[in-house]
């Protein structure tokens, strides 16, 4: 069986965030934020993140753009201008022409095991990358989801 996790650095001080990942024996990072070099994102920014998972945690990081959302997608359901429900709709739509279920399946179990998919949303609830992790689950059914909060 397939273990998955997912994590957001909103809300979250370095300790906390590290401490977690290492108490859930995560094994690598898949980022899959748009834009993973925000100044608001602090010690999980791209490069940084990639040399403090190695250096505390001992874990891999990979930047998979192709789970981001599209600027477009994002910016309208930042500003109001979709819903959350609409946001899912557009994503799942990207998704689709990314072929992301055959991408994930390419990448084979080995890829995904103990893997944590990362974004800054606090809660997976209102994320994409809960909306991914549903895509690896149609690939891998007998996926083990755990979404780390605090």
């Amino acid at each position: 069986m397939l273990k998955i996790y997912s994590i957001g650095f909103t809300k979250k001080n370095a300790k906390t965030f590290f401490e977690s990942l290492i108490n859930n024996q995560v094994k690598k990072i898949i980022d899959v934020r748009l834009n993973n070099t925000s100044q608001l994102a602090g010690f999980a920014k791209g490069n940084d993140l990639k040399y403090f998972l190695g250096k505390i945690a001992g874990m891999g990081y990979e930047y998979e753009v192709i789970f981001a959302p599209t600027k477009v997608i994002l910016d309208a359901y930042k500003k109001g201008d979709i819903d959350w429900m609409q946001y899912e709709e557009k994503y799942i739509q990207l998704m689709k022409e990314r072929k992301i279920s055959e991408y994930i399946e390419k990448k084979g179990i080995d890829f995904w095991e103990s893997a944590c998919l990362l974004c800054s949303e606090e809660t997976p609830d209102n994320c994409h990358r809960r909306l991914a992790i549903n895509e690896i689950i149609k690939v891998f059914p007998t996926t083990d989801v755990h979404h780390i909060i605090k």
